[in-house]
C-alpha cells in the first residue's frame, strides 16, 4: 500500500481548467483510496494496465468525469438522483469515480467477467461506497430482465465497442427521455453517419458529440450522447455475442 500522501492532488488546477468543475478535499481524499484500492485489488485480477499516478489521474479519473461534464455543475445532493448503469465497467471506470462524485445517485456496473466483479465489491466495501450495485453479467441478458429493461436515466459505455453495438446495448436499458455517453477517442463523420443510420430502430436519437483534449498529454476524447426518443422493440439488444460481433447497419 502506498503512502498516505495524496498523489493525486496535485492535479487541483487541471478539474478547474478543463472541466470548471474542482473535487471537494474529501472527493480528493476518496479518489486516493480508490486508487490505492485499484492497484491492491489489481495484484490479484489485471483491471487496468494503468497504475501510474498520471495516467491513473487522467485516463480513469479525468476521463470518467469528463463524460459527465454536463452534470458535474449540478453535483450536490439537492440534484435529482439519477438511476445510473456503466456498461461493461471492467475496472470500475466511469461508474466509481462518477458514484463518488455523486453519492445520491444510483450506479450499477455491468461487466461478463464475475471476477472483476467480485474484486470491485470487495473495493467498495473497503471505501463503503454504498450507492453502488453489481451485475455480473452480459449486458444483453440484463437489458431483456423486467427489472432493469428501461429502467435508467443515464448509461455510461467506456471502451466497449463500436458505437453501433453500444447504441444496441444501452438504449434497452433506457426510460425515454434518458441519456446515453459513449466515450470515444478519435469520431469521424463515416462513423456518425453509420449511427445516424441504425438509431431510429431502437428508438434513440443522436443529441451532439463533444470533444474534450486530455489535459496531460493533449489527446482527443468525444463524447456522443444519444437520447432514448421512442420505446425499443423488445428483439433488441440481440442475443448474446451478436451485437458486437455483427452490429446493426
Amino acid at each position: 500500500m502506498m503512502s498516505n500522501m495524496n498523489v493525486l492532488s496535485t492535479y487541483g488546477d487541471r478539474w478547474q481548467s478543463s472541466l470548471h468543475w474542482q473535487p471537494s478535499a474529501p472527493q480528493q481524499q476518496a479518489f486516493q483510496q480508490l486508487y490505492e484500492a485499484i492497484l491492491a485489488a489489481n495484484q490479484q485480477v489485471n483491471l487496468t494496465r494503468i497504475t501510474t499516478p498520471e495516467g491513473f489521474w487522467e485516463k480513469h479519473l479525468w476521463d470518467s468525469l469528463q463524460g459527465i461534464e454536463p452534470w458535474l455543475s449540478n453535483s450536490d445532493a439537492t440534484a435529482k438522483a439519477l438511476k445510473v448503469v456503466d456498461i461493461g465497467t471492467g475496472g470500475g471506470f466511469p461508474g466509481l469515480p462518477v458514484a463518488l462524485v455523486f453519492p445520491h445517485w444510483a450506479i450499477a456496473l455491468i461487466d461478463a467477467t464475475r471476477k472483476k466483479i467480485a474484486l470491485l465489491e470487495t473495493v467498495c466495501e473497503t471505501l463503503a461506497i454504498a450507492n453502488v450495485s453489481f451485475l455480473p453479467q452480459r449486458a444483453e441478458q440484463v437489458a431483456h430482465q423486467p427489472l432493469h429493461r428501461e429502467a435508467y436515466d443515464l448509461a455510461l459505455l467506456r471502451a466497449v465497442g463500436p458505437a453501433n453495438t453500444c447504441a444496441e446495448y444501452a438504449l434497452p436499458l433506457l426510460s425515454l427521455g434518458g441519456q446515453a455517453v459513449l466515450y470515444r477517442g478519435q469520431w469521424t463523420a463515416a462513423e456518425e453517419a453509420g449511427l445516424l443510420a441504425i438509431l431510429p430502430r431502437l428508438g434513440g436519437q443522436l443529441v451532439e458529440v463533444r470533444s474534450q483534449t486530455t489535459p496531460l498529454t493533449q489527446g482527443t476524447r468525444h463524447n456522443v450522447i444519444l437520447t432514448k426518443a421512442e420505446r425499443t422493440p423488445d428483439k433488441f439488444p440481440r442475443l448474446p455475442g451478436i451485437p458486437a460481433k455483427t452490429p446493426l447497419v
